[in-house]
């Protein structure tokens, strides 16, 4: 197990209740490129132990704490993934919902501790967001409106179709 020293500037820090082992081990499994490190931290007001954690996924580590019920996820901030291929999303969209999760549209979806992920192509930004045509970018937009799980082969024919 690797020993993490906060070498981003800003950290993701996430709040479980009562799961954060089982948290750590579903991100680990759901991604490839993951690892972490779980330790106890003895809260000095009430004596109750604490676990916190240090994980990270692809290149972005996160911090975590097993705090409690006073604080929940909301979709209001979520984690965005630019996937290299419909492969990577099609594992992402499987993996991340499974065991209580749900997904819903343009990407979206929430895995079962409640995280908010988006699951998107890494050409989104070219298709969408950069799109120096208004006009494909619109149709890209109207595409992606349609759909739950984001499909690369569609989304790049509503661009390519004049």
């Amino acid at each position: 197990m690797a020993t993490f020293k906060a070498q981003q500037k800003v950290n993701p820090f996430l709040w479980f209740n009562g799961n954060l082992e089982e948290a750590l081990k579903f991100y680990t499994s759901v991604f490839k490129n993951s690892e972490s490190e779980l330790s106890s931290l003895t809260d000095p007001n009430s004596g109750h132990k604490m676990l916190v954690a240090t994980f990270r996924i692809e290149d972005q580590q996160f911090m975590a704490l097993d705090g409690g019920p006073m604080f929940t996820f909301s979709p209001a901030v979520s984690f965005y993934i630019d996937c290299k291929d419909q492969e990577e999303i099609d594992h992402l969209w499987e993996a991340l919902p499974a065991g209580g999760g749900k997904t819903s549209q343009c990407g979206w979806l929430e895995d079962k501790f409640g995280v908010t992920w988006q699951i998107a192509p890494a050409i989104m930004s070219d298709l969408l967001y950069n799109n120096p045509n208004s006009a494909k970018a619109q149709r890209v937009m109207a595409a992606m409106m349609k759909m739950t799980k984001l499909n690369i082969k569609e989304l790049q024919e509503a661009n390519d179709n004049d």
